[in-house]
């Protein structure tokens, strides 16, 4: 009880973090003169009084429905206007980050006050080509195709593992805190807004604690229970305190990416070490192997930048396309793992 009790305020306080608001900056693309007159232009002429009525009423609804404004359509526009004046001069192809309403943020020190810097170091995007309402249609296909794999593979790993198995509830759980992740990734994709953003950020760092505790869980905690409780304990409010720093201080990329990427590096090696133990002992081992050495070469592809080709495949879309059949892997490793652990435990107990 005291553990779902924890878990409903974890997500209450996420819920909360992520609707608050955030400041808004611009980028390269923003600043430029020609889209700022376009945008204000656009705005004067289509976003009040008859006109806006008249842009409400012939929106697709589908459009509405996802929360297309009338300044949205103008940020996209006039977008694609400054895009195509780069190119005709011979300009590399600028970045965007207000063409929704995002919420870029100064990054500092990893904790305590904000640290200002001048200029402000904000992430910019690329500009994408629009699919019905899918702002970044790449990435939400691939994130949703991620969340369907994971999805069958929960189903899989319940269909043929039996709930004895000792590392099964821990298995179980990380299916549904990455398939509640991958949701978010596909809604921040389709629809890149301060909230979406902020719970696609917040879920993804709520699968990497957990890939954590689950590295601990199977590696150490089979035989010592009450370390894994302390463990989980200190992981709850680390995240707790990630969140709520986040939200409550400042929306920090450079901290977030550091704090996520400690946390994966860690996982990382923790389970290499394990895996090079146990391989001559557990020959599925190298499933799990072979899955946290390729996420970490796919993550190379977050080095890349360039424009998106045919303005909708970037390096982050071949990101999300590429971890499609890691997640089919390791969860192939779990459910192997858990039969081992039961068959193991199970010959235990006729020894005895």
């Amino acid at each position: 009880r005291a553990a779902m009790a924890a878990r409903a305020a974890l997500l209450l306080l996420l819920l909360v973090a992520a609707a608050a608001p955030g400041p808004a900056r611009g980028s390269q693309g923003d600043r430029e003169p020609l889209y700022r007159e376009c945008l204000s232009r656009c705005e004067r002429q289509n976003c009040s009084g008859a006109a806006l009525r008249h842009f409400r009423a012939r929106q697709p609804l589908y459009m509405g429905l996802t929360g297309w404004t009338c300044r949205d359509e103008c940020q996209y526009e006039c977008m694609w206007l400054t895009v195509r004046l780069y190119q005709r001069g011979g300009h590399r192809v600028p970045q965007f980050h207000g063409k929704v309403s995002g919420g870029p943020w100064r990054r500092g020190r990893c904790w305590g006050p904000p640290v200002p810097t001048d200029p402000p170091p904000i992430p910019s995007q690329w500009p994408f080509s629009r699919f019905l309402f899918f702002q970044e249609p790449a990435s939400a296909f691939a994130s949703f195709l991620n969340g369907l794999a994971s999805l069958v593979m929960l189903l899989r790993y319940r269909a043929a593992v039996p709930p004895a198995a000792p590392t099964y509830p821990t298995c179980v759980a990380f299916a549904w805190v990455s398939l509640n992740a991958w949701f978010w990734s596909t809604v921040f994709h389709t629809r890149d807004t301060a909230l979406t953003e902020k719970l696609d950020y917040f879920c993804a760092s709520a699968v990497v604690l957990h890939s954590v505790y689950l590295c601990c869980v199977r590696t150490l905690g089979l035989q010592r229970p009450a370390l894994i409780s302390i463990f989980r304990a200190f992981l709850l409010l680390f995240l707790a305190g990630h969140i709520s720093y986040l939200s409550l201080v400042r929306f920090d990329y450079g901290y977030n990416l550091v704090a996520n990427a400690a946390a994966g590096m860690l996982t990382v090696a923790w389970w290499l070490r394990w895996c090079l133990r146990q391989g001559r002992r557990l020959p599925h081992v190298w499933k799990c192997a072979a899955a946290v050495l390729l996420l970490q070469a796919l993550a190379l592809l977050e080095l890349l930048d360039f424009p998106p080709l045919l303005w909708v495949l970037d390096a982050h879309a071949l990101w999300h396309i590429g971890t499609i059949p890691l997640n089919v892997l390791f969860y192939s490793f779990l459910m192997d793992d858990s039969l081992y652990l039961l068959k193991a435990n199970s010959d235990l107990f006729k020894v005895d």
